[in-house]
């Protein structure tokens, strides 16, 4: 199992289109840059933990990611791009206000 389409659509999505390819740069930047930690890392992980070690902790880690997937990156099957673009407009503001700054008060 591997989660390398999910930064790729979900970034496509998920940016306004004035800055969407600066955003998916940065993405993929950040992807790749995931990718050479998990390669490097590898022959040092084997000789600390050995095979069964290793796959182990990267099986934690995507179950976490599915987990944080399944929780945290809503469906987006079948809406146009501007209707994902204004739900996540939305969703940021509103993560961005603080219990203490709410308009209830």
């Amino acid at each position: 199992m591997g989660f390398g389409p999910i930064p790729n659509i979900l970034c496509a999505e998920i940016f306004p289109t004035r800055v969407r390819g600066l955003c998916i740069a940065i993405c993929s930047l950040a992807f790749w840059l995931g990718d050479i930690a998990v390669t490097y890392s590898l022959p040092v992980m084997l000789n600390a933990v050995g095979l069964p070690g290793v796959f182990g902790f990267y099986a934690v880690v995507c179950c976490l990611a599915l987990i944080f997937v399944a929780l945290r990156v809503p469906e987006t099957k079948g809406l146009p791009l501007e209707v994902i673009i204004d739900f996540f407009n939305v969703g940021a503001k509103g993560r961005l206000r603080s219990p203490n700054n709410s308009a209830d008060d």
